[in-house]
């Protein structure tokens, strides 16, 4: 069993830098794209980050199952225990395809459906966020420096909402939901990153409507729950991440949900 401390967590945000240096030595420079079954993209990125995370965390937990969206086929269900690795070797791919920066390499641990530590680094940006359970959530730059977070309350009464909305990803569902919401105004951003700048109180909100996966938000409701924040269904429910005992497509789909910060009520 994992003990969830600061040198596991130090040991995490490492090892993402190591994948997230590996991405950007293949953003530098041209490189092919590939479309899979299920009709996302693939890079040589994603690829190479997937083997540096598999080959470290089975190093340093070797009895903890991985479920990558790499390698789905490989992951039997979590241990004794009820822990596995959930990763996205390349969260934002389509970011990445465009050359916005806006991609990060998420990490998190699940222990009985829930994550208990999480790590999003987002290498262009040179940028990482990570929390884990009873140490909180941290912002750090490629220096090493750790600062802590924390979600920001709503808005005071009359100030707008400050909603973060996917860049790649639109739904028609939006408006209606932004129409109840009140005054807001609307930053479009990819990847993890949204829920992350509500971790660090630079948002309020960020609904999503559409098919996401595990490994899309493991890593940032581990962040976002830690900095006094929520990642809920729009019932209310934390996101879970029970898993059987393989990972289909249908296991591995999220509900919609929509991410809060501080105190938030939904609307």
């Amino acid at each position: 069993m994992p003990t969830i401390n600061k040198a596991l967590l130090k040991s995490i945000e490492q090892l993402a830098w190591e994948a997230g240096e590996a991405i950007m030595q293949v953003y530098r420079r041209d490189f092919a794209v590939e479309i899979k079954a299920d009709n996302s993209p693939l890079t040589e990125a994603d690829k190479v980050a997937h083997a540096i995370i598999a080959r470290g965390l089975q190093a340093l937990t070797p009895d903890v199952p991985i479920l990558s969206e790499e390698d789905t086929q490989s992951f039997k269900g979590a241990n004794a225990e009820g822990f596995y690795w959930l990763v996205d070797p390349l969260d934002g791919t389509k970011e990445f395809i465009k050359r916005n920066d806006e991609f990060t390499v998420n990490i998190a641990l699940i222990e009985e459906g829930r994550p208990v530590l999480g790590v999003v680094v987002a290498p262009a940006l040179k940028l990482a966020y990570l929390a884990a359970r009873g140490l909180g959530a941290f912002k750090a730059d490629d220096d090493g420096q750790w600062q802590p977070i924390r979600a920001a309350s709503p808005p005071l009464k009359g100030q707008p909402w400050r909603v973060l909305g996917s860049r790649s990803h639109a739904d028609s569902r939006l408006s209606s939901w932004l129409g109840e919401l009140g005054k807001y105004h609307l930053q479009p951003m990819g990847s993890s990153l949204k829920a992350c700048f509500i971790a660090e109180g630079n948002a309020d909100v960020y609904p999503r409507f559409g098919p996401t996966s595990l490994w899309d938000t493991g890593a940032a409701q581990a962040v976002v729950e830690q900095a006094g924040g929520r990642v809920v269904t729009f019932d209310d429910q934390p996101l879970g991440y029970a898993m059987l005992e393989d990972a289909t497509s249908a296991q591995v789909l999220n509900p919609d949900f929509v991410v809060w910060g501080r105190a938030a009520t939904p609307c």
